[in-house]
Parts: C-alpha cells; sequence; structure tokens
C-alpha cells in the first residue's frame, strides 16, 4: 500500500522506478512510474505526486461524485429535516466517538441523554458531562465559520473537559505520554508546540492543494500523532477531520466504535512507519463505505 524505489540495471545503465502495488478482487496489481537514472533529491515529493496521481483515479472522482449528490440532497430537505439530520449524526458520531475512548453509556443512553436530558442510571457522571459536552462543542464547530487555529482547537478542548478534567481543559501537556496498547509513543511534551506550529503551517500551506478528503484524513492523522493533550486527542482530532470536511461541504465521517479495531491498527501503521499513505487507504475506503449512498453514476 506504499510506493517504493525499484532499480533496474539494464548492461552498464541503473535506472530507477516507483512502485504502488494495488490489491483488487484477490489480485495485486502493480503501477510503475520511470524517474530517471539517478534517485532525485525531492524523491518524497515524487513519491506524493505519483501517489496522489494513483488516488486521484481510484478515489478522488468518486468523492467528487459524492459531495455533488450529497449537496443536492441537502438542497431538497426541509430546513426542519436537515436540522434533525444533523442531530441524529450527533447523536451517533458523539456516542462513537466517546465509546471508542471508554465511555460506556450505550446509543440509546447516549440518545436519551442528548434529546431529553434523561441521565442514565448507573453510569459514570464523568461519561455523562463529557458526552453532553462534545455534543455541544460538535455544534459549536459546525457553527465555527473562521478557519482552523491553535486558539480555536485550544478553545474546543476547554469545552470538551471543563467540567470533568479542569486541570488539563483547554492547556497543552507539560508530561510525556503514552498510549495504552500501543507501540507508538508519542512526541516529548517539549516538542509539542513546535510540532503544533509546524502543523498548522503546513495546513496553511497545504489546505488549497490537497483533495478535501485527503486534508481531513491527514489534519486527523498529523494532529493525533502529535498527541498535543493530556486526554483527548482523538475527540479533538475527529473534530478537526469533520470540521475541515464541512468546510468544503463534504458529508461528514463518523468512525463508529465497531470499527476501532481497524482504526487503531491504521493509525498505528502509518505512524510507526512514518507513512501517512497507510492512514489514508483505510480512510478512503471507510469513506466510502460510509457515504456509498451518495454514489449513483456506476456500480463501485
Amino acid at each position: 500500500m506504499m510506493v517504493t524505489v525499484k532499480r533496474k540495471a539494464i548492461g552498464k545503465e541503473t535506472y530507477y522506478y516507483l512502485e504502488h502495488s494495488i490489491r483488487k478482487g484477490g489480485k495485486i496489481y502493480k503501477k510503475e512510474m520511470y524517474i530517471g537514472k539517478a534517485l532525485p533529491k525531492d524523491i518524497d515529493h515524487v513519491k506524493a505526486g505519483f501517489l496522489y496521481q494513483i488516488y486521484k483515479g481510484k478515489w478522488f472522482n468518486a468523492f467528487d461524485e459524492i459531495k455533488k449528490n450529497f449537496s443536492t440532497d441537502r438542497r431538497s430537505l426541509p430546513k426542519a429535516a436537515e436540522e434533525k439530520r444533523i442531530e441524529n449524526f450527533s447523536i451517533n458520531y458523539t456516542y462513537d466517538s466517546q465509546r471508542i475512548e471508554g465511555s460506556k453509556l450505550t446509543l440509546r443512553e447516549t440518545a436519551d441523554l442528548l434529546e431529553g436530558g434523561i441521565t442514565p442510571k448507573g453510569k459514570p457522571f464523568r461519561d455523562v458531562r463529557e458526552a453532553e459536552a462534545h455534543q455541544k462543542v460538535f455544534y459549536k464547530m459546525m457553527g465555527h465559520e473562521e478557519d482552523l487555529s491553535l486558539q480555536t482547537v485550544l478553545l474546543w478542548h476547554k469545552r470538551l473537559f471543563e467540567a470533568t478534567k479542569p486541570d488539563i481543559a483547554g492547556k497543552l501537556r507539560q508530561h510525556q505520554v503514552l498510549i495504552a496498547g500501543s507501540k507508538f509513543i508519542p512526541p516529548l511534551h517539549v516538542e509539542v508546540y513546535p510540532l503544533l506550529r509546524q502543523f498548522f503551517g503546513w495546513y496553511e500551506k497545504n489546505k488549497r492543494n490537497l483533495h478535501p478528503v485527503e486534508l481531513a484524513a491527514t489534519v486527523h492523522l498529523k494532529f493525533v500523532t502529535i498527541h498535543p493533550f493530556s486526554d483527548g486527542n482523538g475527540r479533538l482530532s475527529r473534530l478537526m477531520m469533520n470540521f475541515v470536511l464541512k468546510r468544503y461541504v463534504f458529508p461528514m465521517l463518523n468512525i463508529s466504535y465497531r470499527d476501532r479495531r481497524s482504526y487503531y491498527n491504521a493509525l498505528e501503521r502509518a505512524q510507526i512507519k512514518g507513512q501517512d499513505s497507510v492512514f489514508l487507504q483505510w480512510f478512503y475506503r471507510r469513506y466510502m463505505k460510509e457515504q456509498k449512498t451518495y454514489l449513483r453514476s456506476s456500480k463501485r
């Protein structure tokens, strides 16, 4: 699933190629691109361009169709129906995003809490308050008109945790953290702020160049890899991901609790190998699966 450099010797000459393998229908297909008799100095840039062209043909055209049909459907909905669609998404999204992080609330309990204000009995107080806060931050994200910034992300984090973990709410971590069950070790706390500055610099530079679905996925991956908070990094990165999708008028994505193992595995492999494409491939497949109702031009 990644781009590799291949060297071919023909006589006294050496030629370099990029190769990318794709599994389809139980078979493996390979795509190659000749890059010259010497490795380019900007080989990572060349790899990214090669991969982008592959993705463009395989994924991006379908994503654009999804956007087109999603926008058409939205325009046909009465205002009340659109508001209900967003409310339903917020409930499912809050349930799954919280559940991934260890919440004990069921989907039914989450819905009763957020729709009717019914507090579930026998469930942790923290889970209840954080579910309520998560939905409020989701709606705050939906109404946010400015672009992503560190100040915005710090505010969202503060709103998520000010009722349950006020000592860390809206604050960058000042200590080393580990991720339970993962081999990936996040950066040292002294690296967090410089890495965040690099991240937002990267975002400003690339937000108009990358396909919006690729941008959303990469924002999620890069931010959660920096792991700037003591807790809540996954929830914040998923909010940022959906902010990008919403901003470019693509349907948002709910990463479900039932898919958590493949989700965690894709993140961990991408982080350990330093290969964004590992997570991007997972993300693209998940996005296509979740938004298949908007693919109408052909069977996929």
